[in-house]
């Protein structure tokens, strides 16, 4: 598989991080053009270019920015915000970290052209507060960017003056969910906002807010400098058994077009492949061809269940090898694009295991303000760690599925929505192994049983 990296370019060359390297390869170019155009052409140009959302939503970036409103003649002029979610908290998940340290620069530069585009003149960068690496190299970053004059008041002699200030979050994973955030980066307790009115109306202060996912700000220069046109074109071959199947299952003419979810994508793979990391490849390229780039499978076995958006997708089965990824095609299969974050596991893998553990997280991470997610959550990991132990039953099953849809659609937000994704899933596609569970006493895999203590 050939690739030409883009938001990748510059990874591994001496110090990415720092404004001089940056600007070697195109670094601020694509700014310098922005500030020549129209603002409102900007905004066209990135929602020509279909650039959905890198943070799991996929929602168009270019149609967010227009629905924030600009003021008429006459009218007093209320402030504007840009806010980048890098509050990276999904379990698997990790591209805007690695994308934060080796090339802050290009998320600086997408901000700047989306606080011109919208016409905010205040940014914040909102990271997780663990991760202060990156909350270091993103402050430097600014630093370098403000001395150089990309952020401050008249940038490049343009008129249009900028601000950009970095936050250290509170480490919470409901912070991820854009107007809890937005409570957090006020000073609040991270809970999320009833929804409407919506943060393009009354974000930040109560003001317009343009909330972006880090890996979709690095993406604006190169839409930019190479254009619609050509960003459309980054899309990898859908033509895969899987989707010629589904096609003639469903009684289709033709597949959706690919440009409808076009441009480079990190990938990050983690789980059973020899080299777990972060692989930019063409949005809709297939796991099989990921797992080809990752070396292949750690232990020589089989694929079983793996996720291709991080926890809070539906997981999928070895038959699923060759849907691609991309937010269309993975609808379609079930399942959610999310945060392309891949977590793969083989046949000696115990789904019931895996799906304990990230019901443990979403019971801890839940900020307890709506009842369905709160109670929820807690029951799933004392059926879970029943099932584990050999005392489950399969009344539990029917529970467990009751449970989530008591919880899914109900909920305050998304979290509640994605802590079902698993349980749901993998007791359609594996609803034997649950039965083994409580037919065999226990786990029936014996590394899992002994690292979970169980001796019978």
């Amino acid at each position: 598989m050939s690739l030409t990296p883009v938001l990748t370019k510059r990874f591994g060359t001496d110090q990415p991080w720092k404004i001089a390297n940056y600007e070697r390869l195109d670094g601020y170019a694509g700014l310098r053009k922005a500030l020549t155009m129209p603002a409102d052409d900007v905004i066209a140009l990135v929602k020509d270019s279909n650039l959905r959302g890198r943070g799991g939503a996929g929602f168009p970036t270019g149609m967010k920015w227009q629905f924030i409103p600009q003021p008429k003649k006459g009218e007093p002029v209320k402030p504007h915000y840009v806010v980048v979610n890098a509050d990276e908290s999904e379990p698997g998940t990790c591209r805007d970290l690695p994308l934060m340290m080796n090339d802050p620069h290009s998320m600086i530069e997408g901000i700047i052209i989306a606080c011109y585009a919208t016409r905010a003149e205040h940014a914040f960068i909102y990271i997780r507060g663990e991760a202060l690496h990156a909350i270091r190299r993103v402050t430097a970053a600014v630093a370098e960017a403000e001395a150089a004059g990309y952020i401050g008041t008249n940038i490049l002699g343009s008129g249009f003056s900028c601000r950009v200030t970095v936050h250290g979050g509170a480490g919470a994973y409901i912070c991820g969910e854009e107007t809890a955030l937005l409570d957090s980066l006020e000073g609040r307790r991270g809970q999320p906002r009833l929804k409407p009115p919506f943060p393009a109306t009354n974000g930040l202060y109560d003001a317009p807010t343009v909330v972006n996912n880090a890996g979709s700000l690095a993406s604006v220069p190169y839409i930019v400098l190479g254009g619609a046109d050509w960003f459309k074109k980054i899309v990898a071959n859908t033509d895969t058994p899987w989707t010629r199947s589904w096609i003639q299952d469903n009684g289709q003419d033709k597949a959706p077009a690919p440009d409808g979810s076009p441009g480079p994508c990190i990938y990050s793979l983690s789980g059973r492949v020899k080299n777990p990391g972060q692989y930019e490849a063409p949005m809709g390229t297939t796991l099989r061809e990921l797992i080809d780039l990752a070396g292949g499978m750690s232990r020589g076995k089989d694929i079983k269940f793996w996720t291709p958006g991080g926890s809070s997708t539906p997981m999928l089965s070895a038959a699923h090898l060759d849907v691609p990824l991309d937010f269309d095609w993975a609808t379609k299969a079930g399942t959610m694009n999310g945060t392309s974050a891949l977590m793969i596991f083989d046949e000696d893998d115990c789904v019931v295991r895996a799906t304990l553990k990230w019901s443990e997280f979403y019971r801890h991470e839940s900020c307890g303000k709506c009842t369905p997610c709160r109670e929820g959550t807690y029951w799933y990991v004392g059926i879970y760690e029943r099932l584990e132990s050999g005392e489950g039953t399969e009344e539990d099953l029917a529970t467990l599925l009751d449970l989530s849809d008591n919880i899914l659609g109900r909920s305050f937000c998304a979290l509640g929505d994605g802590a079902t994704s698993p349980v749901s899933s993998s007791i359609q596609l594996f609803r034997d192994e649950y039965v083994r569970h409580f037919a065999e006493g226990g786990c029936p895999f014996p590394g899992v049983r002994a690292m979970a203590g169980v001796s019978h």
